[in-house]
């Protein structure tokens, strides 16, 4: 039995895509020597001289590195040629030291699949965590999609476990035990006694499915309590393809008469900026002339790109229905150390128009932007489903990197570090609740706020542990978008 580490350190990935403009210029570079066999660094190169945020700071990816000469040419072909693996060439040689959060997959169907909630999984969505002292750690259950492999076994939210297939797991062996190409996997599972974790001799075996597709709306009901009407809805990624069925369970909240709405995006990674939009139209207002964000690019293209693919605004229409807006002054939304990206840009360009009272625990700090790019020279290397026949056969890559930051419509972007909660209130691993229910701790807390009327305050328990994973790290985290953004 170990006792639980304190430190954070989870790590979200998460996603923007941009459509073709008629606007962008891909400019002329040097080509490698054709036999070399580095196609798929030199169109990472290329790609990320283009796009990249920090490409300014990345001395390797200044627009003057190579010379378009046959002496250039020699020079470049080395330089790709200097990490024979596609992966370390654009961690180690491409990467500003700051970025987070930009990667790569070596097929972008497997990427772009992912963005859209399909991915290979038994459904099973958990946390882990580092215990004190020791390269061990634990897992524990935070929900289960529904008609997954999961739901067909024994096991369920809050429940433990140390071990896969008898191998106990640690911070080098978990993503090849839990994330590897493994089918099946059998969970070695564990229990609190005592305030410590101890294996308890039962085993789940899981079997993971292809093209498994989550629906993010995952809980929506109300509650009326102390002549408030409550609705409370929980969203698990912004996924574009899912748009509908986010603004219908809305809409039965708003036939419900909800005078007040709490979001629970404590396990929501992100995903798509046009559904965040969206999302933020139906619950604030539809005037299409409240700007919603300001993107900012690289030096380069900041100046290149027009006013209209620099802002976004608020919207009236969720595809081809008219919105009918909650109307909201005041959103109160659950959050934890998972809750990134477009979660994060909801809270913030909303922070302008209304009270919007976060409660949980700070979030992860992902205030940039990124977009899907493949070999597809002639539309700017982005990803766009309909030029699947356009992309180099020979380069199946695609890489993920951080395009820029988004500001609200008060020019605020700066949440590196997380946002702060209003009322601190982080999970107790010992007392994780039935989500949906009213006494379910981050709930039952808005819920006070909501009845009590006691406005922003400080709040909170011991929580055991922070966690250094989720099961949805080693995916890409969202979907496509506006122009074709994720954040």
């Amino acid at each position: 039995m170990k006792r639980l580490n304190v430190i954070v350190g989870l790590v979200f990935l998460m996603v923007i895509s941009c459509s073709k403009d008629s606007d962008l210029n891909i400019p002329g570079t040097v080509n490698p020597s054709p036999d070399a066999g580095v196609e798929v660094q030199d169109f990472m190169w290329k790609a990320m001289n283009f796009w990249y945020f920090w490409q300014a700071e990345v001395e390797d990816l200044a627009d003057d590195r190579f010379t378009n000469t046959n002496a250039g040419r020699l020079e470049y072909t080395a330089f790709l040629d200097s990490e024979d693996n596609p992966a370390a060439f654009f961690e180690n040689k491409l990467q500003f030291i700051q970025d987070r959060f930009s990667f790569y997959n070596e097929d972008y169907t497997v990427l772009t699949q992912s963005l859209s909630g399909i991915s290979r999984s038994n459904g099973l969505e958990f946390g882990l965590v580092r215990f004190q002292d020791s390269q061990n750690i634990f897992g524990f259950v935070r929900y289960i999609i529904p008609g997954s492999n999961a739901t067909t076994v024994d096991i369920q939210r809050g429940e433990l476990f140390t071990g896969v297939d008898g191998q106990v797991l640690n911070i080098d062996n978990y993503r090849a035990l839990l994330f590897g190409q493994n089918n099946m996997y059998t969970l070695n599972m564990a229990e609190f006694v005592d305030g410590e974790v101890a294996a308890n001799g039962k085993e789940v075996s899981l079997t993971k499915e292809e093209a498994l597709s989550e629906n993010p709306v995952f809980i929506s009901k109300s509650f009326e309590i102390n002549g408030e009407n409550i609705g409370y809805l929980m969203y698990n990624q912004f996924t574009n393809e899912y748009d509908d069925e986010l603004y219908a369970a809305i809409e039965a909240l708003k036939s419900a008469g909800i005078t007040n709405l709490v979001m629970d995006l404590r396990y929501n990674p992100g995903g798509s900026v046009n559904t965040t939009r969206l999302l933020a139209s139906i619950i604030y207002g539809t005037n299409t002339e409240d700007l919603f964000l300001r993107k900012r690019y690289n030096e380069k293209l900041q100046t290149e790109f027009s006013k209209d693919r620099l802002e976004v605004y608020f919207t009236d229409k969720v595809g081809n229905q008219t919105i009918n807006s909650l109307g909201l002054s005041k959103l109160y939304v659950l959050t934890s150390a998972s809750s990134a990206s477009a979660s994060e840009l909801l809270i913030n360009s909303l922070e302008p128009y209304m009270d919007v009272i976060q409660i949980g625990d700070v979030t992860r700090g992902k205030n940039e932007f990124s977009t899907t790019l493949v070999d597809d020279r002639e539309n700017s290397y982005l990803y766009t489903p309909s030029r699947i026949n356009k992309i180099n056969p020979e380069v199946q890559w695609a890489i993920q990197p951080l395009l820029g930051r988004n500001e609200n419509a008060e020019g605020f972007s700066d949440f590196t570090d997380g946002l702060v909660p209003d009322v601190q209130l982080k999970e107790d691993l010992e007392n994780l609740g039935t989500l949906g229910d009213l006494n379910e701790p981050l709930l039952a807390r808005a819920i006070q706020e909501i009845t009590a009327g006691t406005g922003k305050r400080d709040f909170t328990v011991k929580t055991p542990a922070n966690i250094i994973s989720s099961s949805k790290m080693f995916g890409p985290l969202s979907d496509r978008m506006i122009d074709d953004t994720h954040y």
